[in-house]
C-alpha cells in the first residue's frame, strides 16, 4: 500500500485536480467557449474563443506544478480538434500510445495521412511524455478529428516520488537481506526474481491500463460509439488500405466468426509474403507475440478485461500484453479468440525503444516502408478476405517476466478505475 506520506501527496495532486475541474464547469457554465477547434482557424486563433479569451489548449511547461495542472485541465476539456470540418460520427476509432519519439510519431502521422477515407476517423492520441514538439506535431494534423489525452502519473510529474524513482527506493539489484537492512522503500517488494522495480519499465503498463479505462469511460466523444477500437503506437505505420481491410474483417466476422473477441490488424511479419498473403484471415487465440500490433478490441471485451482488474494489476509482469495473455483463459474463463490479419496492415518502424534508446535511424525505417509498398501495392484492397486457418484458441502460459512486484504498482494500477 501507500505510505502515509505518499497518500497525502496523491490526496493533494487530487484535490488540485478537483479544484481545476470545478473551476472549469464555472467557466463553462457562463461562457459560450466553443470547445472544438477547427483547422480552418488561423495558426493564431486555433486556441481563441469567440470572445478572443485564450483556450489554453497548449500545456504550460513553466514549472512542474503549472505542466501538472495543465495536463489535468486538457483531460478534463478534451478539446476536439477539426470537429467542424468533419461533423459525422467516427466510423473508426484508433488510439494511439505516445511516449517521446517524435520523428516515428511523424511517420505514423504520414501513414495516417496517406491512408484511404481517414477523415472518417477519430484518432485519439495519449500521451506519457509532454513536450511542446510532440504536441506541436499532433496539432498540426488537418485531415481527421484529434483528441489528445495525458497520462496524468507520468514520470515526468513525478520526477522524484512514487510513480517516478524516489532516491528511497531500493536499487534494483540490492539483495533483498541487504534492502531490509537499508531500510530502503520498498525493501520488502522484490519481483519474482528478487529485483526491485524501476520505474522507467513500469510506465508503460501503467499508462495503457490507465488510456483502457479513460478512454471508454471518460473521453465524451466516445460515448455512444459501438465500434472497435484499434490501438496503435508512436512507432507503428498503417497501409493505405487500413481502413477497408477493417471494414472488410468488420464484414467478416459478422458473417463467419461472430464469436470473435478481438481483431488483430497487424503482425510481426512486416511484409513478408504479403502479395500472397494479403486477403488471408485466421482465427486463434490471443497472443502477445503475435496480436499486440493494431489490435482492437470492442466495449464488451473492455468490460470483461475491467472484470479482471485486481488480477491485470497484481500479475508479476511489466508487460502490459503478456499481462492480458495470462489473463486469457485464467480470470477470463473463456480463452480471447482473435480474428488475425495473415498480411499485416501495420508495420513496425521501431528500431530503438523502451531497452534500446540509441542509434535510432528512422530514416532508415520509412526507406524501407516505401521501398516494400512499391512492391506490394498492387495486393492492396482485396475485395473479399479468406479463412486461411481455424488454430485452437486455449490458454497459453508463458514465463514470468517480473518487474512489477512492487505494491504501490499494483494499488495505484488498481486505482485508476476507481477513479472513474
Amino acid at each position: 500500500m501507500f505510505s502515509h506520506k505518499m497518500r497525502l501527496r496523491l490526496i493533494k495532486r487530487n484535490l488540485i485536480g478537483l479544484l481545476v475541474v470545478s473551476c472549469v464547469v464555472v467557466t463553462l457554465l457562463f461562457s459560450t467557449r466553443a470547445l472544438l477547434l477547427s483547422d480552418n482557424d488561423s495558426v493564431n486563433s486555433r486556441y481563441v474563443d469567440e470572445g478572443g479569451q485564450a483556450l489554453h489548449q497548449k500545456l504550460n511547461f513553466a514549472s512542474l506544478p503549472e505542466l501538472s495542472l495543465s495536463v489535468y485541465n486538457a483531460n478534463f476539456k478534451q478539446y476536439v480538434l477539426n470537429a467542424d470540418r468533419f461533423p459525422e460520427e467516427p466510423q473508426l476509432v484508433l488510439v494511439v500510445q505516445v511516449h517521446n519519439r517524435p520523428e516515428y510519431l511523424k511517420l505514423l502521422i504520414k501513414s495516417l495521412q496517406n491512408a484511404a477515407e481517414v477523415h472518417s476517423v477519430l484518432l485519439i492520441f495519449s500521451h506519457d511524455y509532454f513536450s511542446e514538439e510532440i504536441n506541436n506535431i499532433v496539432q498540426e494534423i488537418t485531415f481527421c478529428k484529434v483528441l489528445q489525452i495525458y497520462y496524468p502519473f507520468s514520470l515526468q510529474l513525478y520526477p522524484t516520488e512514487f510513480p517516478g524513482q524516489d532516491p528511497r527506493d531500493c536499487p534494483r539489484d540490492i539483495s533483498k537481506e541487504n534492502a531490509l537492512k537499508t531500510k530502503c522503500l520498498n525493501a520488502e517488494q522484490p519481483d519474482a526474481y528478487g529485483h526491485y522495480r524501476e520505474a522507467f519499465i513500469t510506465q508503460p503498463k501503467h499508462h495503457w491500463w490507465w488510456k483502457l479505462h479513460f478512454m471508454w469511460e471518460r473521453v465524451q466523444v466516445m460515448q455512444g460509439y459501438s465500434g472497435f477500437v484499434i490501438f496503435l503506437e508512436e512507432d507503428n505505420y498503417i497501409l493505405p488500405d487500413f481502413f477497408h481491410f477493417y471494414k472488410s474483417m468488420i464484414e467478416f466476422r459478422k458473417n463467419n466468426c461472430p464469436e470473435c473477441d478481438m481483431l488483430a490488424l497487424g503482425n510481426h511479419n512486416g511484409i513478408t509474403d504479403f502479395t500472397k498473403l494479403s486477403n488471408k484471415v485466421l482465427t486463434t487465440g490471443w497472443m502477445s507475440t503475435k496480436h499486440n500490433i493494431g489490435m482492437a478490441i470492442s466495449r464488451e471485451v473492455y468490460y470483461k478485461l475491467m472484470g479482471c482488474c485486481n488480477d491485470f494489476c497484481t500479475y508479476d509482469d511489466y508487460n502490459w500484453d503478456w499481462t492480458l495473455q495470462q489473463l486469457s483463459g485464467t480470470c477470463i474463463p473463456k480463452p480471447l479468440k482473435v480474428l488475425a490479419a495473415q498480411g499485416s496492415r501495420v508495420l513496425h518502424t521501431g528500431d530503438c525503444g523502451l531497452h534500446q534508446k540509441e542509434n535510432c535511424r528512422p530514416e532508415w525505417a520509412f526507406q524501407k516502408v516505401v521501398e516494400g509498398l512499391i512492391i506490394i501495392k498492387d495486393s492492396l484492397y482485396p475485395q473479399s478476405l479468406v479463412l486461411s486457418g481455424a488454430e485452437p484458441v486455449e490458454h497459453k502460459a508463458h514465463v514470468l517476466n517480473g518487474g512489477w512486484g512492487d505494491v504501490r504498482d499494483h494499488s495505484l494500477c488498481i486505482s485508476y478505475s476507481q477513479r472513474l
